[in-house]
């Protein structure tokens, strides 16, 4: 072969080389740090770049897009010193490449053991209750501190958040406990209090009952006393319209008097005193005697009926119901009888022997 043309394609070919090695594509959201001859050059954004070819190279290819870095959990002793075991979420972002690269070695590890110490500083001024209690307040802290140490670094921590906290496993129990009894205790309040209402609500609705029951009633007996008290007052009216005289108002007594004992509540009667004078009344009025007259002299078994029936304070004992009433009647029965009889007597003509008169004598 002809040492010219291959001298030429040895020097295309270290032509196309260099040209290779002098252009750098940058993909989106990507840095990429230059050294010349082990000396950093400059940061490479994204597009078509340039470099001097064998002179530069890329040191770091670094990632700007904010990132998710989550630690293990490490344990962590609290102010009441219980040991708890602490998880956390990092969400970070690299502002300065150059920085990134050059001023700490490993920012993962870097920020990682700073999340940790300043993770047990502020969980060491804190009891459990506080520290289950207090998530907020912590992540607020740790990012004020991650991002004021990360600075320098030109890394920018946006969000730092706890994922879980786990206590021992006998604290754990304790908290369950505690919490069945908080709930078992709101769960009795809330029955008493549901009790309370129901008994309220009973006494209320019990108490409306009565009050509506009672105002029905004074109503029914106001009603009904209004309507005896018309009732009485026509009766009242059509006697003396009419004129009736005692002689009926002793007989209508008389023919009334027997109903008194009627009911099956009455346990005893009381005759009235003015039976007597209802009697004589109705006596006088068959025999056609005026009420001025002399009295008729009584028989013997009416005087003595008299005499044992009535006591010294002028009122008949006291009977039972239904032989109070049927005395009433035989007495108003006896009355009328010897009335008519003695008006058939008066109605005799003169010398006709009377009832209990022999004939001679």
């Amino acid at each position: 072969m002809d040492p010219v043309v291959v001298l030429t394609l040895v020097a295309v070919v270290v032509v196309v080389f260099l040209m290779a090695s002098a252009v750098r594509i940058v993909p989106q959201a990507r840095r990429y740090n230059i050294e010349r001859f082990g000396r950093y050059r400059r940061t490479l954004q994204p597009g078509l770049n340039l470099v001097l070819p064998v002179a530069d190279r890329v040191n770091t290819k670094l990632d700007v897009r904010e990132q998710v870095y989550s630690s293990d959990p490490r344990p962590v002793i609290t102010e009441d010193n219980l040991v708890v075991n602490i998880d956390t979420v990092l969400y970070y972002q690299i502002t300065d490449p150059r920085s990134a690269a050059y001023e700490v070695a490993d920012y993962l590890q870097a920020i990682d053991q700073l999340t940790v110490t300043t993770l047990r500083n502020v969980i060491g001024s804190m009891d459990l209750e506080e520290t289950l209690t207090s998530r907020e307040e912590i992540n607020s802290r740790l990012r004020a501190v991650l991002d004021d140490a990360t600075g320098k670094w030109g890394i920018r921590v946006n969000r730092v958040e706890i994922k879980a906290i786990d206590p021992p496993a006998t604290i754990k129990e304790a908290m369950e406990k505690q919490m069945r009894a908080e709930r078992d205790k709101r769960a009795a309040i809330l029955h008493a209090e549901g009790e309370r209402q129901a008994k309220i609500l009973t006494a209320e609705g019990t108490k409306q009952k009565d009050i509506l029951e009672a105002q029905g009633t004074q109503q029914a007996m106001i009603l009904r006393a209004d309507g005896e008290a018309k009732a009485v007052e026509l009766v009242f009216q059509a006697v003396h319209r009419n004129n009736a005289d005692p002689k009926v108002l002793a007989y209508k007594y008389l023919e009334t008097l027997p109903h008194l004992a009627s009911s099956d509540n009455n346990t005893f009667w009381v005759i009235p005193g003015e039976l007597t004078e209802a009697v004589r009344t109705v006596t006088r009025a068959f025999g056609d005697q005026p009420a001025e007259g002399p009295p008729r002299t009584a028989r013997p078994e009416e005087a003595e009926a008299t005499a044992g029936d009535t006591p010294a304070e002028g009122r008949i004992p006291e009977l039972g119901a239904a032989a109070a009433a049927h005395e009433a009647e035989r007495q108003a029965a006896a009355a009328v009888s010897d009335a008519k009889a003695e008006a058939v007597e008066a109605a005799k003509p003169p010398g006709t022997p009377h009832r209990g008169q022999t004939s001679g004598g």
